[in-house]
């Protein structure tokens, strides 16, 4: 079975409006709502793409209902802890005007050491066994950043292969645990080895670094230059198509969802690494938090450049 662990999740209110007039009204021409989080992201993806999957995590108050029972709309089973501070809101604004968009990220509960110990138990012990389990995103209030850290282990004592995609010291910690797949962005990439990393040949090199160190495949993304993607054997480029851009959030986490469903399917990395990219892609073209849908990703399949490195 593959799992997601979203700690903090949220509800995306996406608000679109024809220009943004800073001290006036400013009228709302369309409101969609999703499920958020990096974890629940790509829960969404896989299911898309058409493959079961639990989504783990914390919600509480009213909020984390509505983002439960969305979720449950949408055909994915959950597993949540319940917690006593609401859910976060995250508030999308989109100039249909310009074409851009604004995100406003709200810090997330306050969560107890009670919730802590819920959440660790229920990911020591997991049934149907974890074939993945992928974790990320940012952290509520209360939890420390050596958590990605210790879920990893018991995942790997489990017989499960972690993937990990978070940044800062969260992330840092995470792959000292070796997580079986990491995805950091070119900037969160940065951060960890404390230098701007611009030329293929210098995240290539750093992308080796972590794969020697014990991470099976390591991906890195790019934005339109696409990702790289890193194993003992084999290193490519894959460069998505030309596509309309919609949104970019999601993106990332639809790029994750292709690959882990890729390679539950029993794929070669390389043909994971189309899916991925074409996911990834198809996310563009989506209103914000839409993220893939399968119909575009398997239209852009075959539009997705390889090239090995």
């Amino acid at each position: 079975m593959i799992y997601t662990l979203t700690l903090n999740p949220a509800l995306d209110r996406t608000l679109s409006v024809n220009g943004i007039k800073f001290d006036d009204l400013n009228r709302v021409t369309c409101e969609v709502r999703h499920a958020g989080g990096k974890g629940i992201d790509v829960s969404r993806a896989i299911k898309e793409l058409g493959a079961q999957n639990v989504a783990l995590g914390f919600v509480g108050g009213f909020v984390g209902l509505e983002l439960q029972g969305l979720l449950i709309n949408e055909g994915i089973t959950c597993d949540f802890i319940k917690v006593a501070d609401e859910t976060r809101t995250n508030i999308i604004i989109r100039d249909t005007t310009s074409g851009r968009q604004m995100l406003f990220s709200a810090p997330g509960p306050q969560v107890r050491p009670q919730d802590v110990a819920a959440i660790y138990e229920k990911v020591s012990n997991l049934s149907p066994p974890p074939a993945f389990v992928v974790m990320g995103g940012s952290l509520p209030r209360g939890i420390t950043p050596n958590i990605y850290a210790q879920i990893i282990k018991v995942v790997k004592e489990q017989g499960g292969k972690a993937v990990l995609d978070a940044d800062d010291d969260p992330f840092r910690l995470g792959i000292e645990e070796t997580p079986f797949l990491i995805k950091p962005n070119i900037h969160e990439l940065s951060r960890l080895v404390g230098r701007d990393l611009e030329d293929i040949e210098d995240i290539l090199a750093e992308a080796r670094k972590l794969n020697k160190r014990g991470i099976e495949i390591v991906v890195v993304t790019m934005g339109p230059r696409g990702l790289i993607i890193v194993s003992k054997e084999l290193s490519l480029q894959c460069k998505p198509p030309h596509v309309e851009v919609i949104s970019t959030v999601g993106a990332g986490d639809s790029t994750v969802g292709g690959l882990v469903f890729s390679l539950a399917q029993g794929k070669s990395l390389k043909e994971a690494a189309v899916v991925a990219t074409a996911a990834g892609a198809g996310a563009l073209m989506c209103p914000a938090s839409g993220l893939c849908r399968r119909e575009d990703v398997e239209g852009l399949l075959d539009q997705v450049e390889v090239k090995e490195l």
